[in-house]
């Protein structure tokens, strides 16, 4: 049986107990505000940032770690006795993560495998949550087949408060055609195979946040649920509340990453969820 380990990045946004407890290494990204940088989830608390995000100028910027950082934290797992490494990463077309992790893995010849999730935020987190728990029985492929499962079943849905930093973020392109008329609506997207993909709009939230459980309820009898969110506690909190009832585990809620956060905007609310096998 084969000690092994699992490496991910803060894009993940599993709790911190969590993580802690599956031993799950999670290797920070990086924030830029006025030309400083900051660890993601360090150095500036999630709640601070999304306070003050409408009004930073110039817009804050986010950017992937180098590969020395992840060959760090490699070395330092083969150091501590682990044989094998699966590093899971955000999407690499959103993200320069991937690209990093990869470049990385050479130094180690084959005994890291990275993984391009395809997704973002718990969507990716519970990849990686689902690996770790199928790493404590020594197979590595009983590890790939845990993230191959969970990468079928997963689904990622966020509804925006407002357009202004996805504007400002130029990450998805077809934001930019026809904006002016879409200022004051709440945008639906889906993270899917690495793509963020428009799924129509509400004119207000209390709408918004009904057609979120409805996207959630079309997808049948689920396994775990996530409520994300950008300093929108009331609002996760409550919907949280109310999805409980679908799933046997307990609902995580998670206030996003700053690198996400940064390019979706404040209050935001999402959801992450894995349908049943």
């Amino acid at each position: 049986m084969e000690k092994i380990a699992i490496v991910t990045d803060s894009t993940a946004d599993i709790p911190s107990d969590l993580s802690q407890e599956l031993n799950i290494s999670v290797v920070p990204n990086i924030l830029i505000i006025r030309g400083k940088q900051y660890l993601d989830g360090q150095s500036i608390t999630r709640e601070e940032y999304y306070t003050q995000l409408p009004t930073l100028s110039p817009p804050p910027t986010t950017a992937a770690p180098a590969s020395g950082m992840f060959s760090k934290v490699y070395q330092q797992l083969f150091d501590s006795g682990v044989q094998k490494i699966c590093s899971i990463h955000a999407a690499s077309p959103l993200s320069g993560l991937f690209n990093s992790a990869s470049i990385a893995s050479e130094d180690f010849r084959h005994r890291v495998q990275v993984i391009d999730s395809g997704q973002l935020s718990m969507g990716l987190g519970f990849q990686a949550i689902s690996a770790a728990q199928a790493a404590t029985k020594g197979s590595m492929e009983l590890v790939f087949d845990a993230v191959r499962s969970i990468q079928q079943r997963v689904k990622v849905i966020a509804m925006l408060d407002t357009l202004d930093q996805l504007k400002r973020s130029g990450r998805v392109s077809w934001v930019r055609a026809g904006l002016g008329s879409l200022l004051k609506i709440k945008l639906f997207l889906e993270v899917k195979d690495g793509q963020v993909l428009r799924l129509g709009e509400a004119r207000t939230r209390t709408k918004g946040i009904q057609r979120l459980i409805g996207m959630l309820d079309e997808l049948g009898p689920l396994e775990q649920i996530a409520v994300l969110h950008t300093n929108a506690f009331q609002d996760a909190a409550r919907l949280a509340e109310q999805l409980a009832h679908l799933v046997t585990q307990p609902v995580i809620i998670q206030n996003v990453t700053t690198v996400i956060g940064t390019h979706v905007g404040v209050n935001a609310l999402g959801l992450a969820a894995v349908r049943k096998k």
